[in-house]
């Protein structure tokens, strides 16, 4: 085992020193325990990420496990995070995905008491911390944005989306990225939201369209029949013109409309839902799938299903990872996946991490699975590679089964 520096923090004199003590036999031997989360924020400042993991109760007085995790955030702490409590489990959940919010890499949660087994199993995850996605240092500008446009500097990755039941795969989503020559390259986080406040998104999005048309058609020559996915922002939809757009973008890359989707995220809320009704209903005259992503977070909700034309729903993937193992992301997940064949629509569950969460969706009924444990974004080059890969692991997949 990797050696750790191991902090300790419980109001518990009796569970802290028994916490430490299993710690101590697992062989970890730079242990530091306080029975106060000020004077361990205190320790952690003076020299914040000389810890590798940390073990914090929720439940203290003056400075208690939730805030403890803010400062975490604030001091930009980079090691591992488990949180322990005897509240329940729900409050216990809910603590987590606070500190994956606030960017923590946060291992799991322990009810108390703690067993070696539990401690054993974050200690041996903790080697390998979650790292954020690159992200760019620069500023962007909205002239910087409508520059890369003209110079073509907005490329295309693809993630595989593939049938749970098969493990076929059955599409791609393209996702926007902006080689700058600045600063390498840029995730869509950084420039979207610009590009919407300022009038650019209807070029941004033409560009990734029309890159991700041509590319299915090179994929529809060399025999892979996919259906691709495309982000589409809300302020696209205030565009009248759009569904025609659309349409004839896919006529001048001699792709049918069926093998595109719109993935539909409300990033702001409607003020007029018209033209969206209008442009989205026409795409569906055309055969152009739609798709309502980030279902049951943000603006999303079952109104949209019933106002809107939508073939496909999308499960975010705060409620796909470890739904296996917590009754309340079930619930969601099966309550998703059962409204949706209600209404005729495609389940795509998306943040498929890994095998767990891929048997239990198939368990649940869900259609298509997209994730890191299928496979991440990628060039349109790298797909060939990928799908070879994909092949082998399938065949276990589905190997299991039956």
């Amino acid at each position: 085992m990797v050696t750790k520096k191991v902090l300790l923090i419980d109001d518990e004199p009796i569970a802290l020193r028994l916490l430490e003590h299993q710690l101590f036999n697992l062989g970890l031997n730079e242990i530091r325990a306080y029975e106060k989360a000020t004077r361990a924020l205190n320790a952690l400042e003076a020299g914040v990420n000389d810890v590798d993991l940390i073990f914090c109760d929720l439940q203290m007085p003056e400075m208690d496990g939730v805030e403890f995790v803010r400062h975490l955030a604030r001091i930009g702490y980079n090691g591992g995070l488990v949180l322990i409590s005897g509240h329940n489990l729900r409050v216990l959940q809910t603590a987590q995905r606070l500190a994956e919010a606030q960017h923590i890499n946060i291992l799991g949660v322990i009810n108390k008491p703690s067993t070696p087994e539990q401690l054993l199993n974050y200690l041996d995850n903790s080697t390998s911390p979650a790292m954020p996605a690159p992200r760019s240092e620069n500023t962007v500008e909205p002239a910087d944005i409508e520059r890369a446009i003209k110079a073509g500097e907005l490329i295309n990755y693809y993630q595989p989306k593939v049938a749970i039941n098969t493990g076929e795969l059955v599409g791609v989503e393209a996702l926007a990225r902006w080689r700058r020559p600045s600063d390498g390259l840029v995730y869509p986080d950084q420039f979207i939201t610009v590009a919407e406040d300022n009038g650019l998104i209807d070029a941004l999005t033409q560009s990734v369209l029309k890159t991700a048309l041509k590319q299915a058609r090179l994929w529809l020559d060399q025999g892979l029949d996919l259906h691709i996915a495309v982000n589409v922002s809300m302020d696209n939809l205030d565009n009248l013109d759009f569904a025609d757009q659309v349409i004839a973008l896919t006529s001048a890359a001699e792709v049918p409309p069926s093998k595109l989707v719109l993935e539909v995220t409300e990033s702001r809320l409607m003020n007029d839902l018209v033209a969206p009704l209008d442009i989205l209903t026409r795409l569906r005259l055309r055969h152009v799938g739609l798709s309502i992503d980030d279902f049951g977070t943000g603006h999303s909700s079952m109104a949209k299903l019933h106002d809107f034309p939508f073939s496909e729903l999308k499960i975010d993937r705060s409620f796909v990872h470890r739904a296996d193992s917590d009754d309340s992301l079930k619930s969601i997940v099966e309550a998703s996946v059962n409204m949706a064949h209600r209404f005729n629509m495609t389940t795509v569950a998306e943040g498929v991490e890994d095998q767990s969460d891929w048997e239990y969706l198939r368990q649940a009924g869900c259609d298509i699975a997209q994730g890191f444990f299928i496979g991440k974004p990628m060039p349109a080059d790298a797909l060939g590679g990928w799908l070879g890969n994909w092949t082998v692991l399938r065949k276990t997949l589905i190997n299991r089964m039956h």
